[in-house]
């Protein structure tokens, strides 16, 4: 499902006054037995209870723990391409609605149909970094970043250059990182996290979305239940759960990635879809 359409389905069951906007969060801060938190409009709010649900960057982890994430080899070089069946005719024949998911030589090309008609897409590689800073890229010219496709993809078939020939500019390339697998922290009585800001893990299980929901989930119902003493023993409950839960599916993400990014990655991965076809 497109992230936009699941986003405005979440956010229509909810109350009209539930989500309150223009607050970029900015920093907090300890007060009295909660967290005064500072926003980009110059405003302030208390609150009793703090959730980090604010993605790979989270500005709110450090207040948890100072664990940091690693680098797993991997650069997504992101694009988007809207009214893609007029730009994109041979490739929309392919895609008709779905996913593509095109591999060989140890590179990639992932994407998805959006809404709207638009079709967003990554070239997934293996390379150092820094590679973005390093390799001298203008990712605003398209000229420049299709003639760097053409070099790096020599193998494949032209027809994945209408990607590149049509794209929206600039492409966004993405270091894909992960959390250690055995991270744990000291649970706190009035703060935890949920999703990427948790359990920052590549994409190629394809359950990031699926974990986030899942921890939110699991999360309100040990809050919400009097199985639990106190809100830290039910925080400490949840994130023992998440915590083994999420370093599972990132050993699987990372060990997909391995394989999507190898020499064989065609072979291997026919052979796991073809494992899949009846599941």
């Amino acid at each position: 499902m497109d992230r936009g359409v699941l986003r405005r389905i979440l956010i229509d069951s909810l109350q009209s006054d539930t989500i309150l906007w223009d607050s970029h969060f900015i920093s907090m801060e300890k007060q009295n037995e909660g967290w005064l938190l500072y926003f980009k409009n110059n405003t302030t709010a208390y609150a009793d209870i703090v959730i980090a649900a604010d993605g790979a960057n989270s500005k709110i982890r450090h207040h948890v723990t100072d664990i940091k994430h690693f680098y797993s080899g991997i650069i997504m070089l992101e694009g988007n391409v809207y009214d893609a069946e007029k730009y994109l005719p041979k490739i929309s024949a392919i895609l008709r609605g779905g996913k593509i998911m095109a591999f060989g030589n140890e590179k990639n090309i992932l994407m998805g149909q959006k809404a709207h008609g638009e079709v967003g897409f990554y070239a997934s590689f293996k390379a150092e970094e820094n590679w973005a800073s390093k390799i001298g890229l203008d990712f605003s010219n398209k000229t420049q970043m299709l003639e760097w496709f053409k070099k790096k993809y020599f193998e494949w078939d032209n027809i994945w250059q209408e990607l590149f020939e049509n794209a929206e500019t600039p492409f966004v390339p993405r270091p894909i990182n992960c959390m250690p697998l055995n991270q744990t922290w000291e649970t706190l009585p009035n703060l935890t996290m949920l999703g990427d800001a948790a359990h920052l893990m590549p994409p190629f299980a394809g359950e990031g979305v699926n974990m986030a929901m899942l921890d939110a989930l699991e999360l309100s119902e040990c809050l919400t239940t009097d199985q639990h003493n106190s809100i830290k023993d039910a925080i400490s409950a949840y994130e023992k759960t998440m915590q083994k839960r999420a370093s599972v599916i990132a050993k699987d993400s990372l060990e997909n990635g391995e394989r999507m990014h190898h020499k064989n990655a065609l072979d291997t991965m026919t052979s796991f879809f073809r494992g899949h076809k009846h599941d």
